[in-house]
Parts: C-alpha cells; sequence; structure tokens
C-alpha cells in the first residue's frame, strides 16, 4: 500500500471532514509510519486532482474529505460530531448562475457549505 493509499483509506475511515493531524494520528494509530509533511503533500495533490474536497471552520482551519461522488456538489455538516451529507443543491446552482448572468460574470465557481446539529446529537 503506498503513502497515497494510506491518506485515501484513513479519510474514508474517518467518514466525515478531518484535518491533516488527526488523520496522522488516526493513521499512526494503525501502526503505519508516516510523517505529518507527507499527509499534507498528499491532501494536498489530492485536492488539486478533485480527488478529495476541503472545508474551512469557522476556526479557520482546513478539514479534508473523501466524497462519494467527484461531480460538483455541496455539504450538510453537524457542527458536533461531523456527520456529513453530500447535497446536490439544483436551487443552488439556479441561484449562483443567475447571479453570475446578472452581473455579467462567467467562469463562475462557488462553495456552499450549511452546518446544523444532527439528529443523534440533538437528541443527547
Amino acid at each position: 500500500m503506498t503513502r497515497r493509499d494510506d491518506v485515501v483509506a484513513g479519510l474514508r475511515e474517518a467518514g466525515g471532514f478531518v484535518s491533516a493531524q488527526a488523520l496522522h494520528a488516526q493513521i499512526c494509530s494503525t501502526g503505519t509510519r508516516i510523517g505529518l509533511a507527507t499527509i499534507y503533500r498528499t491532501l494536498s495533490s489530492l485536492t488539486e486532482a478533485g480527488e478529495i474536497d476541503t472545508v474551512r471552520g469557522a476556526d479557520g482551519e482546513v478539514t479534508y474529505r473523501a466524497c462519494d461522488t467527484v461531480e460538483h456538489h455541496h455539504h450538510l455538516t453537524c457542527r458536533e460530531c461531523g456527520h456529513t451529507v453530500e447535497l446536490n443543491a439544483e436551487t443552488v446552482e439556479t441561484w449562483a448562475s443567475a447571479v453570475a448572468d446578472r452581473y455579467g460574470f462567467t467562469a463562475v465557481d462557488h462553495t456552499v457549505e450549511i452546518t446544523g446539529i444532527c439528529r443523534a446529537c440533538s437528541g443527547r
């Protein structure tokens, strides 16, 4: 297994968005030896290739997730436990396109992240 495979497997195991430091600790806890710098380099290359998604939290920390789709989508993430649902939000796409058209913008990109507290955490 390559270091890249280790990182992708760790992201899949994490399930939700995870920081590089948390991912490093998780992978190392399995007995795999990997440096934090390698984690960062691998996450950077996976992000650039569009193979994983990133979200910047309110504290400014970037977190990473291996999504089920490489198509453009958004996320609904629990602020308590990190549980994440992938969303295909056609209404958002239509709105973003209309706003861009209205102001004469082209090649528009956007990010919409929705956070809340999931059902399981709300019930605690």
